[in-house]
């Protein structure tokens, strides 16, 4: 590869976790080149003190009294930060204005270097609609769908009914999973389409949606692109992402497990196919459903994608510097690697899973993740690190590799198991994850793009179950030791009435019980109502239950 043009200070418009993967691949690049270029973080007032911050070689304060997730995203302030630093290049991670032509078309103004595709390729892929069009006109197989955008729910009812249900209505905008709804029935439809169009307005500017015919059974597969401006594009492998919630992704592996080597080369066929149609330039992404030996066009994500690590790790090419190399006008013809190993990686965050998975933010008070051979921590934060609940709730990938799938999982299993990571005032997914990665329909699999939501709702019902049984547990243990202290009194009442006192005569407005297990304590309250019921208060909770005699329920 041979320099075309120099960047010296380049510009990071993203933060946390993404800012940090970029600051890595600055400084080991210009330590292996031996070169001056800086690295520059952008940040707002609540990130002052992250690590990306204390990392970069300069940080410039982009805050702005619309918050913290507007700055990111107002390209009037950020071209007048670029300006302040003297950027002469922009790395916009994933996320923000990482798919944001507009933005692009701004820097090219500027003179200032996108490490991405042109404004040209991203509107053409950004949208939905317009990139099935290509994938079809490329000749990479697509499902059957509208053929264009919906006009309204009867346009969409119409184009079901031609299709064949199930179908999935999408926003041809966004990505996330948002704006997204599945339609198995007719008399489904007007609620489904009007859901998403609000969601897809409010989430990304447009409610324009299309459908097409739902691939059930199917699993996600990712092919890694890499294309440089003299007209090489080169697939760097595939990425297994089905285990998903709610079309978010939890778990993803390289290579995809169970896939026969012929398929994968002709899915990479189809990914770099599709690349040069478009005159595609940089990293990025072509993801497809697979249905037994079939696949079909799903998407193309014109950025880096959050689990390029997996990628990495099992082809060892540092994605992000491949990034700066393409920018700087380097080709990519005789790039040599070689794919080995497995890789798996587990994204921790600050959700709870039994709240639904709502975000649960909060101050890192311990984070000492559990560091080993081929155990990779990417993260953004650190003890005393503030997971804001303006962004994103990651807190950490944790990507395990190993000569094959068993190894890679096994050495996951116990990175998380020993990861010792406490939110105060929050919660983390981390055993969530373990629970998981011990399941026998992922390890035994494969599984497709709907079994995580079945799971989730098995588990869901059996901890329902599972917290029945323990508060009954607890309100049977409290109302038996009411009982035993009542008897206790009545029988110190009759065998020593000679001390006799108001003090001594039994209480019967309730009595608070105080009960241990596993460790934790548990305060409950026990009141008699008569005829042997009773009504015991917990976590703010009231609780009826009636036992036939003393201690026998």
């Amino acid at each position: 590869m041979s320099d075309t043009r120099s960047i010296h200070r380049l510009a990071i418009v993203n933060r946390g976790e993404a800012a940090m993967r970029c600051i890595r691949a600055v400084k080991s690049l210009r330590a292996l080149e031996n070169t001056e270029m800086k690295v520059i973080a952008l940040y707002t007032e609540g990130d002052s003190d992250a690590p990306f911050v204390r990392h970069a070689d300069r940080a410039l304060d982009i805050s702005k009294s619309e918050g913290a997730v507007a700055a990111y995203l107002d390209h009037d302030g950020l071209i007048h930060a670029l300006r302040e630093c003297e950027a002469d290049a922009v790395w916009p991670g994933w996320g923000f204005v990482s798919e944001d032509p507009v933005f692009v078309e701004r820097l090219n103004e500027e003179g200032i270097v996108f490490l991405g595709p042109t404004p040209e390729a991203m509107k053409a892929l950004g949208d939905k609609i317009t990139s099935k069009e290509l994938a079809e006109k490329a000749g990479v197989p697509v499902t059957a769908w509208s053929q264009g955008p919906l006009a309204d729910a009867d346009a969409a009812l119409a184009h079901a009914e031609t299709i064949g249900y199930p179908v999935i209505i999408k926003a041809t905008a966004g990505g996330g999973g948002r704006g997204i709804r599945v339609v198995r029935t007719r008399e489904e439809m007007k609620d489904a389409y009007t859901s998403a169009e609000s969601e897809a307005l409010s989430a990304f500017g447009n409610g324009t949606l299309f459908c097409e015919k739902l691939v059930t059974g199917g699993r996600h597969i990712e092919v890694q692109i890499a294309a440089d401006e003299h007209g090489h594009v080169l697939a760097l492998g595939c990425r297994d992402c089905s285990v998903q919630r709610r079309h978010q992704k939890v778990l993803e592996e390289a290579p995809p497990p169970w896939l026969e080597a012929e398929l994968i080369e002709t899915l990479k066929a189809s990914a770099t196919q599709m690349a040069r149609f478009v005159g595609y330039r940089g990293l990025g992404t072509v993801e497809f459903l697979l249905q037994g030996d079939e696949f079909f066009f799903l998407e193309v994500n014109p950025r880096l994608q959050v689990e390029h690590g997996v990628t990495e790790e099992v082809t060892g090419l540092d994605l992000v510097q491949l990034q700066i190399k393409i920018a700087r006008g380097e080709s990519l013809k005789g790039l040599e690697f070689q794919e080995s190993g497995v890789a798996i990686e587990a994204r921790v965050c600050a959700e709870d899973p039994d709240a639904n998975f709502l975000p649960s933010p909060g101050r890192i008070a311990r984070f000492d993740p559990a560091l080993g051979p081929r155990i990779r921590i990417d993260s953004g934060v650190t003890e005393g690190t503030l997971v804001s609940p303006d962004f994103d709730s990651l807190i950490a990938k944790v990507i395990a590799t190993g000569s094959n799938r068993a190894e890679a999982r096994a050495r996951l299993e116990y990175a998380l198991r020993d990861f010792e990571l406490v939110v105060d005032g929050g919660a983390s997914n981390k055993g969530y994850l373990l629970e998981l990665l011990l399941t026998e329909d992922y390890n035994a699999g494969p599984v497709d793009t709907t079994w995580l939501d079945r799971w989730n709702e098995d588990r869901s019902v059996a901890r329902e179950g599972s917290e029945a049984e323990e508060r009954d547990a607890f309100v049977a243990a409290a109302i038996l030791a009411y009982q035993r202290s009542r008897r206790a009194a009545r029988d110190s009442f009759y065998s020593d009435t000679g001390a006799l006192s108001r003090e001594r005569i039994p209480l019967n407005q309730g009595q608070q019980i105080d009960l241990n297990y596993e460790g934790e304590s548990y305060r409950l309250l026990v009141y008699a109502i008569g005829s042997w019921g009773y009504r015991v208060h917990l976590d703010g909770r009231a609780v009826g239950a009636a036992f036939g005699a003393e201690g026998a329920p």
